[in-house]
């Protein structure tokens, strides 16, 4: 039996939008991308949502917004050790310095208690990140926020679905930045999208998208049918042509919201057949604690079911790259858990940190992987991976008592 890590469902829909898109000639970003802003945003709970080319994108455009209110190139931002190296990267294209902190080891997000001492008379916002769909402890990470006046933006590219005291992931945070990447849970292939409550940040993100310029409108009618805006030689220059901040070019096009507009008609149907993976697979981890460990789902959340994370405990007689080996021989697919970005990753070297300060993130780069639990994995697949584990745990137990 085969377990891919991912996979994507591509509705009748999304084709149909597609082939709208492509009759019409008007493929940059246009109705269907404010379409799928519109519905995103409902689904999340969210005033305002703002398509663009990545995950990584809206991380680095939520920071970038933060010039328009009083950030200054070269703050810091503090942001967990451990995650898609993604999120380190946006920091830095955004301008800011990451000021990273180490995570707990059961949650796989940050520390809270250490993120006070990261502090510093230029740190600007905190980046939180929900890693494998996990709600950090938004709770305390606010309230350090308030007491410091500094924002708080929400990685949650793989968040999707996953809920912090009744509240949904992307709505915890003054802004927040959502993966759409094909593995995905609401997918458009590649993109992103970044959510927030507030007009004002809205406006700035539609700017930063296309290079800066002065048109924030929600929808710009260039790219409609109607092809006359109003506002572009209503008040002298054309607006197009003028650059109120430094930007990007980074906007969704329609053939990517048709794709994410067909994946939002089946988001609850997916994210309820991920759900019951995770849950299963979680519980076929659970007899082989503490060699084997995973993260709980704690009774004020639900975990978005992006993906299942196994960590190898510190006196298991195996490795994990081992227990790789064993599922890749059976085709059962997965993904190592990240690296320490600050330690581990060679291009963040020059931030001076040293090996041993994140003792925790380094462990779980070095000792956790991830597969997947996408919606096209049924029972018997679920089965396979459980019966696969315990053959391969009770395997090297047996290999350890016949050595000693």
């Amino acid at each position: 039996m085969n377990l891919p890590f991912g996979t994507i469902t591509v509705t009748d829909t999304a084709r149909r939008l597609v082939l709208e898109a492509l009759d019409s000639k008007r493929l940059s970003s246009g109705r269907l991308v404010r379409r799928f802003e519109e519905l995103f945003a409902s689904n999340i709970g969210a005033q305002e949502a703002v398509a663009v080319s990545s995950g990584t994108d809206a991380d680095a455009l939520a920071l970038a917004a933060l010039y328009d209110f009083g950030a200054k190139r070269g703050d810091e931002v503090i942001t967990p050790a451990l995650s898609f190296v993604a999120t380190g990267n946006s920091v830095l294209q955004a301008g800011f310095k990451p000021v990273f902190v180490d995570v707990d080891l059961e949650t796989l997000n940050i520390d809270p208690s250490l993120i006070e001492s990261a502090i510093t008379d230029r740190t600007v916002a905190i980046l939180p990140v929900h890693l494998m769909g996990k709600p950090a402890d938004m709770d305390a990470i606010n309230d350090i926020a308030r007491r410091h006046d500094l924002f708080v933006i929400e990685d949650a590219a793989e968040a999707h679905g996953a809920t912090y005291k009744g509240r949904n992931a992307g709505t915890l945070g003054d802004m927040s930045a959502f993966s759409l990447y094909v593995a995905h849970i609401i997918t458009s292939v590649e993109g992103g999208v970044v959510v927030t409550q507030r007009e004002d940040f809205a406006e700035v993100l539609r700017s930063l998208r296309s290079h800066g310029r002065a048109c924030k409108c929600r929808q710009c009618v260039i790219n409609t049918a109607d092809k006359v805006c109003p506002r572009r030689f209503g008040d002298g220059p054309d607006r197009r042509f003028v650059f109120e901040r430094i930007g990007y070019s980074c906007k969704m096009n329609e053939l990517e919201a048709a794709i994410g507009l067909g994946s939002l008609e089946l988001y609850e149907e997916i994210l309820s057949r991920r759900g019951a993976n995770l849950a299963a697979m979680m519980q076929a981890i659970e007899p082989f604690a503490p060699n084997l460990f995973t993260f709980r789902q704690e009774p004020h959340e639900r975990i978005g079911p992006h993906a299942l994370p196994i960590i190898v405990g510190q006196d298991a007689p195996f490795t994990r790259d081992e227990l790789v080996q064993w599922l890749r021989q059976n085709e059962i697919d997965s993904r190592n858990l990240f690296e320490c970005m600050p330690t581990q990753c060679r291009g963040f070297a020059f931030l001076g940190y040293r090996l041993g300060e994140f003792p925790n993130a380094e462990y779980i780069a070095e000792n956790g992987l991830h597969v997947g639990v996408h919606q096209d994995l049924g029972p018997a697949h679920i089965d396979y991976f459980a019966r696969t584990i315990r053959d391969f745990v009770l395997s090297r137990s047996a290999n350890l008592r016949t050595a000693t």
